[in-house]
């Protein structure tokens, strides 16, 4: 057998939402004897998912940490968000991890669901293996779920197991690279047995298949194999975990969690095959001294909670790191996390993960290290589609507002906050409609802050058709000096997106030169919100004319003539609206594709082009323009036409002019009274 890994080995545990990842750590604490029982997902007594939210909505909104002990080995799993819009939360602690592992349905009509997960992984070099979860349920075969499967991944996936069947009824295993039968023992660990005879041909014909794969990438087991030598099972193990370790191959185990079923076996799989932390560090460009920092929390008793991965040697408190940009950051408490539990500990070792408190100055994807820090494995924040526009309820809650949606977008990295001044809004974003809501759940939970949201106003704007030249005067005599301001002013359409422009044709000194930018500065006062409503764009003006009183006049009498002259001319001008128009990129399964064609056509979408998304199987790629205001609800649409698995991203391409009944009714909404 493989020699022992040094060190805690940490295992992510990933996949679709619903595939069972939290119910696969649960079972996997009670085969190692860490919990007396197991908990459930179904009745809220898990040691993960320990959250409100996660609890409220029967699923993972963060990353849950829990450790155990087997056979002398130690290992921390990471089970990771499958929703969504929830996913983003594991990303970090993935790329940190020595193996992966995608749980997933034994439907092969759901096998498209683990796609993205496994690209991502792919991509990250994540070694990974699959777990196919709810084997009790499973009607259709094991075989056709891989071949579902197979297209998905540019590795090899090498079935470690045969089912043993009774009827339609799954109820054991064979271990092909062990050559021994499991069967299932509700709540008791499988009973070994002998091959069954109707399953020896079958067995022999899946190994030889099995160390057929292994062989493209060992020349000796390909020269063992030629000469019809029978390798020894330490070979066959030690390829199996080296290929693994290496990503040439992705084995396939299969069982079920919450019935316990081949759970201990994949325990015992991970104690042979998941590769050791340093081979973690040395993908990563970690050294000796090095702590990753994969998350970052608030909340609860202990405050600010930094989590970080160990590479190399151990950190102990009070220990002076290195953080970002070389400033010099010293270790607070650390802790042992078990789901929402936590226990003080003086040191943490190799491969060990942690929860630091009071650790400022450091933030998630960034390195603790006693050198030089190691590159950030590269992991951008995710999209963000999904925008709401909140204020709270009290005027009092303002100031605590801005620092609990500080707090929740440093430890959310999918979580973006900003004020926007040209609506006059805060505008709160994130992945989609369901990750907001949690979002709000969570702000009135944690910090007391109750908000009232809706949708974002829509940047409408509005332009000119013609060109008219106007007079504006302002004139006011109250006792001493008075007010006296007289400006013409030529104002022109500009072609779309190029903006404003101000000039002037002022001859004999009719408006004085210091007055001039006041002028300008009053006709940039009656842009900001033309005839029907909206910020105008795309004018020009010039000043031609005017006149002036020698005690009277002044900078404000210019400014508001300005205004004035402005406000008139865009009235004559023939007004109309602008819409912002967005450049759509959806990619979503190829099944899909029609249903979502359809979708955007109904949202008065203009389809730019589609075509096969580079490098995924039965996935296409779709360009559309679409107009903002038909945008809203546009995601759960597409989850809904997906299986959840449509993601697009939108950016402004141009301003579009509208009109007819669609444009009366936003100038006659921008009208109402507030």
């Amino acid at each position: 057998m493989p020699e022992r890994a040094a060190g805690t080995r940490t295992i992510a545990l990933v996949g679709p939402g619903g595939a069972g990842k939290t119910s696969l750590a649960e079972a996997l604490l009670f085969a190692a004897g860490a919990t007396s029982r197991q908990g459930s997902v179904a009745d809220g007594s898990c040691v993960g998912d320990a959250s409100p939210e996660a609890r409220a909505r029967g699923g993972s909104t963060e990353i849950n940490l829990v450790h155990l002990d087997y056979m002398g080995d130690r290992y921390v799993f990471i089970d990771t968000p499958g929703s969504v819009g929830f996913v983003a939360d594991g990303a970090l602690g993935v790329a940190a991890a020595d193996l992966a592992i995608v749980v997933v349905d034994p439907d092969a009509d759901r096998a498209l669901l683990a796609e993205p997960t496994l690209r991502q992984l792919e991509r990250l070099g994540v070694p990974h293996m699959i777990f196919v979860n709810k084997i009790d349920q499973a009607r259709g075969s094991i075989q056709t779920l891989l071949e579902s499967l197979q297209p998905m991944s540019d590795a090899p996936l090498i079935a470690r197991w045969i089912p043993i069947r009774d009827g339609e009824k799954i109820t054991g295993f064979v271990d092909i690279a062990l050559e021994r039968a499991y069967y299932y023992r509700p709540g008791q660990p499988s009973e070994q047995k002998d091959v069954p005879p109707d399953l020896a041909e079958r067995e022999g014909l899946e190994r030889t298949h099995m160390l057929e794969q292994l062989a493209d990438h060992d020349d000796a087991l390909l020269e063992a194999l030629l000469m019809d030598e029978i390798p020894d099972r330490a070979t066959v193990y030690a390829d199996l975990a080296r290929e693994t370790g290496e990503g040439h191959i992705a084995p396939v185990l299969f069982g079920s969690a919450t019935s316990g079923f081949g759970v201990r076996r994949l325990l015992k799989t991970l104690r042979h095959e998941a590769p050791a932390p340093s081979a973690a560090a040395e993908r990563l460009g970690a050294a000796d001294g090095c702590a990753f920092v994969f998350k970052v929390s608030h909340g609860g008793s202990m405050g600010r909670l930094t989590y970080a991965r160990v590479f190399g040697g151990s950190i102990r408190e009070g220990q002076e790191l290195k953080g970002p940009g070389g400033a010099a950051i010293r270790i607070g408490t650390l802790f042992c996390v078990q789901g929402d539990k936590t226990v003080k500990i003086p040191e943490a070792g190799t491969g060990d993960v942690v929860a630091i408190a009071k650790l400022e100055g450091v933030g998630a994807g960034e390195w603790l290290s006693s050198g030089k820090a190691p590159p950030s494995p590269g992991i951008g924040a995710p999209v963000r589609n999904f925008a709401l526009a909140i204020a709270t309820r009290d005027r009092k809650d303002d100031v605590r507002l801005s620092t609990a949606l500080h707090k929740l977008t440093e430890e959310d990295r999918a979580l973006h906050w900003e004020q926007d001044e040209t609506m006059h809004e805060t505008r709160l974003k994130g992945v989609n409609d369901e990750h907001l809501k949690v979002t709000l759940d969570r702000l009135q939970r944690r910090y007391g802050v109750a908000v009232d949201a809706r949708p974002p106003a829509v940047g409408y704007k509005e332009s000119i058709r013609k060109s008219v030249t106007q007079r504006g005067r302002h004139k006011k005599q109250s006792g001493g000096h008075g007010q006296f301001g007289d400006v013409v002013i030529e104002v022109k359409p500009l072609a779309r997106g190029e903006g404003f422009r101000f000039g002037e044709r002022i001859s004999g000194g009719v408006v004085p030169k210091q007055w001039i930018p006041a002028v300008e500065d009053g006709v940039r006062d009656a842009l900001a919100k033309g005839p029907l409503g909206f910020p105008v764009v795309d004018v020009e003006v010039t000043l031609v004319d005017g006149s002036y009183h020698t005690v009277d006049s002044s900078e404000i009498a210019f400014r508001t003539a300005g205004r004035i002259a402005m406000s008139e001319a865009l009235a004559a001008a023939a007004p109309h609206l602008l819409e912002p128009v967005l450049k759509v990129t959806v990619v979503a399964p190829s099944v899909a594709t029609s249903r979502i064609t359809s979708a955007i056509a109904s949202r008065r979408g203009q389809m730019l082009g589609m075509g096969p998304r580079e490098g995924w199987s039965r996935w296409d790629q779709i360009e559309a323009l679409i107009p903002e205001a038909e945008m809203q609800g546009f995601d759960a649409e597409l989850r809904s036409l997906s299986q959840g698995l449509a993601t697009y991203e939108a950016t402004f391409d141009h301003l579009a002019e509208l009109n007819g009944t669609l444009a009366e009714k936003v100038v006659q909404r921008e009208m109402e009274p507030a």
